[in-house]
């Protein structure tokens, strides 16, 4: 189904209750607080605080805000220098005070399980182990987000029907769920499990098994009544690496499923950061607009 649980992924015990407290701490600030990290501010870093409703997904504004954190790189790296979209510094807030650490350990510890579950990924392949840390991972893409959903919104209704557009996601939800898969039988829950992570596989990394792997299709609706926290990291592809596949399609079914926006990952080409800048753009328009101005 391009979903599964981790258990056994080397998290601390106290690394997610952390970053659940911090979190929590941040997103009860009044919005003039929260908005002294607005995205707005970090250009094509891409980092920052939105506000509820200021995400898109296919089209539809999602009923949640959120914040957004990556790789911390400084202003002589070759990346930032050479103004690639989506790398740069973060924007910390003054409040909570550690929210930074908890989100550093977070990250920290969530993509050395994602470079484990690339190694498997590889030998399931039939290859070396490192061959996908060789050919696709020398300086990883690595986003992280933090996503709150207010209770109220009629039926519940967070983020609509999308696929993620790299490698593997790691999430871990809180206690109340909300995220849903699709399936060749329909929508099915994907429960919070105490001590795992959620991990779906993107685009790319259907693209690049030539479909071994499925991009599955997948949107959260919070029928709680509670507010929802989750954690999503996304562990992607070298932004300069090309999409050329690991393993010939020759004698692989086609498990894709049909798609909401009628697109096959397995048909692009090129580099990833093409593939991403193309896929972020539609997700806040105006930013994008406005870093492509400036």
């Amino acid at each position: 189904m391009g979903f599964f649980y981790v258990a056994g992924h080397g998290l601390a015990p106290d690394t997610v209750p952390r970053l659940d407290a911090e979190a929590r701490a941040f997103f009860a600030l009044a919005d003039a607080e929260k908005a002294e990290i607005a995205m707005s501010k970090a250009g094509a870093a891409w980092r920052g605080w939105f506000p509820l409703g200021g995400e898109l997904t296919s089209g539809a504004p999602d009923q949640k805000e959120g914040v957004y954190f990556g790789d911390e790189l400084g202003a002589d790296d070759p990346r930032v220098r050479a103004e690639w979209l989506m790398h740069g510094a973060n924007l910390w807030p003054a409040e909570p005070p550690g929210l930074r650490a908890a989100v550093e350990t977070y990250v920290a510890e969530t993509s050395r399980a994602a470079a484990a579950i690339m190694q498997g990924v590889s030998l399931a392949l039939g290859l070396p182990a490192d061959h996908f840390a060789r050919a696709y991972l020398a300086r990883p893409t690595v986003l992280f987000r933090i996503f709150r959903y207010p209770p109220g919104h009629p039926g519940g209704w967070g983020v609509g029907e999308h696929t993620d557009y790299g490698l593997l996601t790691l999430l871990a939800q809180d206690q109340w769920g909300g995220l849903q898969v699709r399936t060749d039988h329909g929508w099915i829950e994907a429960p919070p499990i105490e001590g795992t992570l959620v991990c779906n596989v993107g685009d790319m990394l259907e693209r690049l098994t030539s479909g071994r792997f499925v991009s599955a299709p997948h949107r959260v609706l919070n029928r709680s009544g509670r507010e929802r926290l989750s954690f999503p990291l996304f562990y992607d592809p070298d932004f300069d690496a090309l999409m050329t596949p690991a393993v010939s399609p020759d004698g692989v079914g086609d498990r894709r499923r049909s798609r909401w926006d009628g697109t096959d990952p397995k048909a692009f080409g090129g580099r990833y950061g093409d593939y991403l800048d193309g896929k972020v753009g539609k997700v806040f328009p105006g930013l994008k607009a406005d870093v492509e101005a400036d």
